[in-house]
């Protein structure tokens, strides 16, 4: 009785490994790297009897492109990637090296000869210097954007503005203003004389040191209510003077005799020249 319940696990445990496939996994599926530094994408593999599985990399982007294939790496990691074991090695990786890549396995010895892992690299980028749209003036009571963008960081960076060299605190009670860190929008619903001064702007995203624009001035000055009045009351007077002048050319007739005069250069000949003429054709 106990030799055929042995004979039976010894059964179930060759058959349980013959059916285990090879295995494929990463160390860290996630990675994350600055720009210009080296990345490794970790792949490490376990075969059932396969002593030498065949290992292919692929980039899968919109299209599958090659990575390491047939033993050598292809295309642009030529020359600048080392594979170890499964795992390659890129050096002095840019942002067009970000993405997902694939570790495929082939054990053809083994039962079940296909495996594979993924690996997502990300490029960490530091801010650059950002572009500020500051204007230079602007009159009391209107709306006013300042705008602050880097394009270049990743992740995206976040903003803070500066007056006069201090900082602008996103929520401040009773503010005249509004600050989107995300967007670098620093809006002025009703800007008064107060809001004059130096402004710029600061991007950081923690990946390396943050980055500042050039200060501008922006003048807030009073719209001058004195000169508005007195250019509509000189602009209401012309249309006065212009009206009363057409109503007095149309009233003295200026204007039928003018219409008159388009048929004045026209004229019947006298009678007597016409009676001449007659006579002289006889």
């Amino acid at each position: 009785m106990d030799e055929m319940f042995v004979s039976v696990a010894l059964l179930i445990l060759i058959q349980s490994a013959a059916v285990v496939p090879v295995i494929v996994t990463s160390r860290s599926p996630q990675v994350e790297v600055h720009e210009y530094s080296d990345a490794e994408l970790s792949c490490e593999v376990k075969t059932e009897n396969d002593k030498n599985p065949r290992i292919e990399w692929k980039k899968i982007d919109k299209d599958v492109s090659f990575v390491f294939y047939g033993g050598r790496f292809v295309g642009p990691f030529q020359g600048r990637a080392e594979m170890e074991g499964a795992t390659v090695r890129l050096q002095r990786v840019t942002q067009s090296d970000a993405g997902k890549y694939r570790c495929e396995v082939s054990a053809p010895q083994d039962s079940i000869s296909l495996g594979e892992t993924n690996v997502t690299l990300k490029v960490l980028v530091p801010p650059q210097t950002p572009s500020c749209d500051v204007p230079s003036s602007a009159l009391t009571g209107s709306q006013v954007e300042l705008r602050c963008r880097d394009q270049h960081s990743i992740p995206p960076a976040v903003y803070t503005w500066f007056k006069d060299n201090h900082p602008l605190p996103i929520r401040q009670p009773n503010a005249t203003y509004t600050i989107n860190e995300f967007s670098g929008v620093l809006t002025f619903q009703t800007v008064s004389r107060a809001d004059t001064g130096q402004y710029h702007c600061e991007a950081r995203n923690g990946v390396g040191p943050s980055k500042s624009c050039q200060g501008t001035h922006m003048q807030i000055d009073d719209l001058n209510v004195a000169a508005v009045i007195a250019g509509v009351v000189v602009l209401c007077l012309l249309v006065l003077l212009c009206a009363f002048g057409v109503f007095y050319a149309h009233r003295h007739g200026y204007f039928s005799r003018h219409r008159g005069s388009q048929h004045s250069g026209y004229s019947h000949p006298p009678k007597e020249d016409f009676k001449h003429t007659q006579s002289f054709m006889l």
